[in-house]
């Protein structure tokens, strides 16, 4: 009952501040062409209301050094990444950092290790994005839980000294803005118990003194949300839809999501066949949280305190129609959003390198095409060191650097995407994403599952093949698959595809 009343709330009262200030957007058909439908109904479900807001489908061009397709890594391996990170320039990536590490004892921080992580990234043209938390010391008094890794990091907690924090908030905003930086996240994925103790008022009080900080110290700064985790959004979705009454969609939501999740933590993520079954999920207490730390972050984004949404996701690349779908209902038309946190979750995943690599660009490509303007991949290169034991999250490169071929086709995305205007394919059985670099364009596509493979009629300099190969000329039909391939040719994306059976 909780869960409902926090999320009933905000709905009644979120929606009716942020609907004035809403655009009505078309995405909601688009997100139905990456599903493979071509045609669909319409959400007329009274509560939750139709979408009026979405994420924009089309984005202004990228400045022409600059792209969408970013990455996190360990800066402890900065060597063994570099050659890799240098065909990255351009696109953005972020740091996390707590007052507790940075000022360890009160009245003496230590900047050193973030001055060199910001000077680094400046070299490498790629914009640096600060998380700032505040873990667990004397600024917030308390005994951690939950200590992880060799770093012995800790929970956040409210600080003891509000006016402190906001001086500290203050400090790395300046200092850092010289380098570049200008996108502020509050924590990070506060609905997870190991990284929030606190309750969601008390994350809507801290990020409120965090936003007054940032924009004091730099009034063109951006305050971006936590980052609530891939499986809290998934809840997210399929509350939605329960609340809605679309028991079968919320279970078809679920099982797309949470299909490589289903039964990794017991009844947290269960088989679900029926709504008796999802809706026992929903009540579990950890999702309870996790609606509710949803239900925060987009009351922040509502009043207009968070002006970025900074999305996580995991999953099997046919649960993105339905993040989506609830990001087009949820999130106001004025507010961007960036995924700092894309990957493969896979716990012993079989998937050949071919394959896995294919999953990476599907992942991606649908992301940017559903308006989301900033993919990070998160590991760029897995540490074979990882408390699981294994490669739970899939790397582009190996732990030494070494590409593997999610890296060579993740850089050919960056490549078709510098400086470039994207647009969703708007085409009947196709998938993807299209970027227009003045006169010629290149498109990502792929057949959705419930197609045949289609044929695409040879164009004047018209060259196709696997994202991150070299493009050879398409001297007849191009065949395309449900294997993502490249179009790249002089005209629109719309000319390019003029003859498609």
């Amino acid at each position: 009952m909780a869960r409902r009343d926090a999320a009933g709330r905000r709905n009644a009262v979120g929606r009716r501040n942020a609907v004035g200030r809403r655009a009505v957007a078309a995405a909601l058909g688009v997100l139905l062409l990456l599903a493979g439908c071509t045609s669909g109904d319409s959400d007329v479900s009274p509560t939750p209301p139709p979408p009026t807001g979405a994420p924009l489908p089309d984005l202004p061009p990228y400045p022409a050094d600059t792209h969408p397709f970013g990455a996190h890594w360990d800066w402890n391996r900065y060597d063994e990444f570099l050659p890799y990170l240098r065909k990255l320039s351009g696109s953005a990536t972020y740091h996390e950092i707590s007052w507790c590490s940075i000022e360890p004892v009160a009245g003496r921080p230590d900047w050193t290790a973030l001055d060199r992580i910001a000077q680094r990234s400046q070299d490498l043209g790629i914009a640096l994005n600060i998380k700032i938390r505040t873990e667990m010391c004397w600024a917030t008094g308390g005994t951690p839980e939950f200590p992880r890794g060799e770093a012995n990091k800790t929970e956040s907690t409210m600080p003891l000294d509000m006016a402190a924090y906001q001086r500290f908030v203050g400090e790395v905003v300046r200092r850092y803005a010289p380098y570049g930086v200008r996108q502020y996240a509050i924590e990070n994925e506060v609905n997870a118990q190991q990284y929030w103790r606190g309750t969601p008022e008390e994350y809507v009080t801290l990020v409120t003194a965090a936003a007054e900080a940032v924009h004091a110290a730099d009034p063109d700064a951006v305050v971006v949300d936590s980052g609530i985790s891939s499986v809290a959004y998934g809840f997210g979705v399929v509350d939605r839809l329960v609340r809605a009454g679309r028991d079968d969609e919320a279970i078809a939501a679920y099982n797309a999501y949470f299909q490589r999740r289903i039964g990794t933590r017991g009844r947290k993520i269960p088989q679900v066949e029926t709504i008796e079954t999802l809706r026992t999920a929903l009540d579990n207490e950890t999702n309870v949280r996790n609606v509710a730390f949803l239900a925060a972050t987009e009351q922040l984004i509502d009043d207009g305190v968070v002006q970025l949404r900074q999305v996580h996701y995991y999953e099997h690349f046919e649960g993105v129609p339905a993040l989506l779908d609830y990001l087009a209902a949820e999130n106001p038309a004025d507010v961007p959003i960036e995924a700092w946190e894309v990957g493969q979750f896979w716990r012993d995943g079989d998937g050949d390198d071919i394959s896995r690599a294919e999953e990476v660009v599907k992942v991606s490509t649908m992301l940017l095409a559903g308006g989301i303007r900033q993919v990070m991949w998160l590991p760029l290169g897995y540490n074979p060191n990882n408390r699981a034991g294994s490669e739970v999250r899939y790397g582009l490169l190996e732990p030494d650097g070494t590409e593997r071929e999610a890296g060579r086709m993740f850089e050919g995305l960056a490549i078709a995407a510098r400086g470039a205007t994207v647009t969703p394919v708007r085409r009947d059985g196709l998938i993807g994403v299209a970027f227009q670099q003045g006169a010629e364009s290149t498109l990502v596509v792929w057949s959705s599952e419930f197609n045949d493979e289609l044929r695409v009629a040879p164009v004047p300099s018209l060259r196709t093949g696997a994202a991150g190969a070299t493009l050879t000329p398409a001297g007849a039909e191009v065949t395309i698959s449900d294997r993502p391939i490249l179009l790249r040719a002089t005209g629109t994306p719309e000319s390019i595809l003029a003859d498609v059976d």
